[in-house]
């Protein structure tokens, strides 16, 4: 069975091939996993980790606070967990609605640095996921970048599963239009979020600069590193 720092080393070297002279950074996605996986990922040198749920990912800081990672919430956020997003992550990827952003701006501790906010994309509108429509992005980004609490950083999007990686790309060509087109409104937006496991090759392709990856780099759920 191939081992953590096996799997690591080897999206690690796949990135690098595949982003050329443009770093993408990685996200390793840590929902379902134990504290001990985190652990032993952050000690080869991932830093930043994404979890869907809060209470999960609460239990995991409280353990692994020695370590002073970065957290990302990647799953849907709701209103009355926002005041324990706001204090406890480094990255929110999951705005899709606007009563969101004053809330996150509240109990946005004021001696932590601004709470970085990428807004979600439903790229492909399908109506079991979560993410607000292509128009409704210039409103949300615009909301944000009103709050000195928060801080836009740009755009993510989780496209259609296909196994036809020409739909794929069309939504992955059709973000990055959209994140341009943001970044012209708010030069500082630096983040495009897109591509998992099975598909980062051309997410990074099409200009994602930040992929998400679980299974590739943890392995199945309970299985030892």
């Amino acid at each position: 069975m191939t081992s953590l720092d096996q799997r690591f080393s080897r999206i690690r070297a796949d990135l690098d091939a595949a982003s050329g002279p443009h770093p993408v950074r990685l996200l390793a996605v840590s929902k379902t996993q134990p504290a001990a996986a985190v652990r032993a990922l952050a000690a080869l040198g991932q830093r930043a980790f994404g979890e869907n749920y809060v209470q999960e990912a609460l239990a995991k800081q409280r353990e692994l606070g020695d370590l002073g990672l970065d957290w990302h919430l990647i799953g849907p956020l709701q209103s009355n967990k926002c005041p324990e997003a706001a204090r406890q992550f480094d990255w929110v990827q999951s705005i899709d609605r606007e009563k969101l952003i004053p809330l996150l701006a509240k109990y946005r501790p004021a001696d932590r640095a601004a709470l970085n906010l990428l807004v979600q994309v439903n790229i492909d509108d399908e109506a079991s996921k979560s993410g607000c429509t292509p128009a409704q992005v210039e409103a949300l980004a615009a909301a944000i970048a009103t709050q000195p609490r928060l801080r836009l950083r740009g755009l993510m999007a989780i496209p259609r599963p296909t196994a036809d990686p020409a739909q794929r790309r069309d939504a992955f060509r059709r973000m990055r239009e959209l994140f341009e087109r943001t970044r012209e409104l708010h030069p500082q937006v630096d983040t495009l979020s897109m591509g998992m496991s099975d598909d980062f090759a051309i997410a990074i392709e099409e200009g994602a600069n930040l992929v998400r990856i679980g299974s590739a780099l943890f392995g199945p759920r309970n299985t030892p590193a």
